[in-house]
C-alpha cells in the first residue's frame, strides 16, 4: 500500500502554505491543542484532509489581523 495516495491529504507543509506560515508554526499549532486532530496517520505522520483544514480556518479566530 502507497504511503500516500490521496491527493486531498494535507501534510504540516501544505496547510502551512495554505495559511502563509511556516510547517514550524503548523507544528507548534497542534502541540498547544489548536489544530484538529489528524484524519490520517501513516507512517507515523499525520495528515489532514483539504476540507478538515479549510473548515477548521474558516472557523478560527483570525490571527495579527490576517485575512484569507
Amino acid at each position: 500500500m502507497p504511503l500516500l495516495t490521496d491527493p486531498e491529504l494535507w501534510s504540516y507543509k501544505e496547510i502551512a502554505a495554505h495559511i502563509r506560515v511556516q510547517p514550524d508554526t503548523v507544528r507548534s499549532y497542534r502541540k498547544h491543542g489548536l489544530l484538529p486532530r489528524p484524519d490520517r496517520t501513516e507512517g507515523g505522520r499525520p495528515y489532514w484532509f483539504a476540507d478538515t483544514i479549510r473548515s477548521w480556518v474558516a472557523n478560527r479566530p483570525r490571527n495579527r489581523g490576517r485575512t484569507g
